[in-house]
């Protein structure tokens, strides 16, 4: 079950902007840096994500067609910023929760329905 897109919508507008003061420096949040894939603009998600190793973890509730999936992956990164100390998402790839690779954990929030980004994280 993905969310609405008139909630992404709102979130885009009004919440992310709330939640982008905290999300760099408190985790599970995480400020994913990207650039538009038309605009060539710097934008910044506030995500939920996990940590699982040298790998980031981030259960997409609104979809992999969301705008900033769609521009970490045509980058083939991203920068991010949790818990205080940046690093660069690479080779970004969305998963089905049900992948091995994917972490007990999310596998549990992403439920059958949503579909999980995961990235090698370097610092």
């Amino acid at each position: 079950m993905v969310w609405s897109r008139g909630l992404a919508r709102f979130n885009k507008r009004v919440t992310n902007r709330v939640q982008g003061l905290w999300a760099p420096y408190l985790p599970p949040w995480a400020m994913v840096v990207h650039t538009g894939r038309k605009s060539g603009r710097e934008y910044r998600t506030p995500v939920l994500a996990k940590r699982s190793g040298n790998r980031l973890e981030v259960v997409l509730f609104y979809g992999e067609r969301a705008d900033w999936v769609r521009n970490v992956l045509a980058a083939d990164g991203a920068r991010v910023v949790r818990a205080g100390h940046a690093g660069r998402l690479i080779h970004p790839r969305v998963l089905d929760p049900t992948d091995p690779v994917v972490s007990r954990s999310t596998r549990r929030v992403a439920g059958r329905h949503r579909r999980v980004l995961l990235a090698d994280l370097t610092d």
